[in-house]
């Protein structure tokens, strides 16, 4: 029997489910999927660490379903989040006459749900796809809110599209094969919500931090449900980014600056957001926002789920630099998201620079 919804996002697009569920059977995943499928083509798109897990099961369940399932595996990492995997996508999709009523399925954490959304996207312009999210980050962000695309050289998620799923299933079982390391980088898009939207829900995350960090069923799914709640409310008042989702953003314009120059993959991309939300907490400190006890609070918080604190040294005009790429520059100025207070987040391009420079000066010393 299909399962009901944890909650739907509304969109201007169209209006899609969530279902996430603590303990689901494998034949409960694939039902949950057949609704939303509207052609007979289906193409199953994951990495090469997801699929050997995963992808039989949802293939021979979707066979026996009566749809045409084709397959398509990439490398693992942030690193091959670009171009040439999006055009093995067209390929195989090419190759075997995909037609315009076909469904993609993302199967994998967030590097493949957003490529996933941009084929879908982009091609015969504009196709169906569904999110599976296995990473923990991935369900609690990146899955919802139709955010697509790909990596350029010069920047972090320069080239992509506003594509919304057709529904997305996040299952909790998915954790026990996640490297310690990756679920504490999803951690951080939790800590953010927190931080940007419900003081509340921070205490929530500190009292219940063992239980989470053991990775809990039932704890987990409830903090799924919060997380994928505080995001489908945002989106559904701003889906395109024009105003209110930008505070979505908190922590990563100074983390797309760390993955960028690091390397992508080097730091996982919650750990960039993690560090640079420790840097978007001294500027809001810096500008007279929160206080020294604040900063300290979110430093303890990140690191009882294992986070980062400290960013790499990286030289102020290099940052500097690297910022001017990102995607919330408006007319050449700079677009910070800081903290009023926690549990309250703005967009702001009204500060001095000095004061920017400070706050990326402060974790250079080590490289003199």
């Amino acid at each position: 029997m299909t399962a009901k919804p944890a909650l739907m996002v509304k969109t201007q697009s169209h209006d899609y489910p969530i279902f996430i569920q603590a303990s689901p059977t494998k034949a409960d995943l694939v039902s949950q999927i057949v609704p939303y499928i509207r052609g007979h083509q289906v193409l199953i798109v994951s990495n090469d660490t997801i699929a050997p897990l995963y992808l039989a099961d949802m293939q021979a369940g979707l066979i026996q379903a009566n749809f045409v399932v084709q397959t398509c595996i990439l490398p693992d990492g942030e690193a091959y989040k670009n171009q040439q995997s999006i055009d093995h996508i067209y390929d195989v999709l090419l190759e075997h006459h995909f037609a315009r009523d076909c469904t993609l399925i993302a199967l994998g954490g967030g590097v493949i749900g957003d490529m996933v959304g941009f084929a879908a996207a982009s091609y015969m312009r504009g196709v169906d796809f569904i999110q599976v999210p296995t990473t923990l980050l991935s369900q609690v962000d990146s899955s919802v809110g139709g955010k697509t695309g790909i990596n350029h050289r010069r920047g972090k998620n320069m080239i992509g599209a506003f594509w919304q799923p057709r529904c997305v299933l996040a299952d909790m079982t998915t954790f026990a094969t996640l490297p310690k390391r990756e679920f504490a980088a999803g951690m951080a898009e939790v800590i953010k919500y927190a931080l940007i939207m419900d003081a509340s829900f921070l205490d929530w995350l500190e009292e219940n931090h063992v239980a989470i960090n053991a990775q809990d069923g039932e704890i987990l799914a409830q903090m799924v449900r919060q997380s994928c709640q505080f995001k489908a409310q945002i989106v559904a008042e701003d889906e395109r980014e024009s105003g209110r989702r930008a505070l979505l953003n908190f922590g990563h314009t100074f983390g797309h600056v760390i993955e960028t120059h690091q390397g992508y993959g080097v730091w996982l991309h919650g750990e960039a957001v993690a560090a640079g939300m420790v840097q978007a907490a001294m500027m809001s400190q810096q500008l007279g926002y929160i206080d020294e006890d604040d900063v300290a609070r979110i430093k303890k918080v990140l690191a009882l789920f294992h986070l980062p604190t400290q960013p790499p040294a990286i030289l102020p005009d290099e940052a500097l630099d690297l910022m001017g790429h990102d995607k919330k520059v408006k007319q050449g100025q700079i677009r910070l998201i800081l903290l009023k207070k926690i549990g309250q987040a703005f967009v702001t391009s009204d500060f001095q620079m000095n004061d920017l420079q400070k706050v990326l000066s402060a974790f250079t010393n080590s490289m003199v």
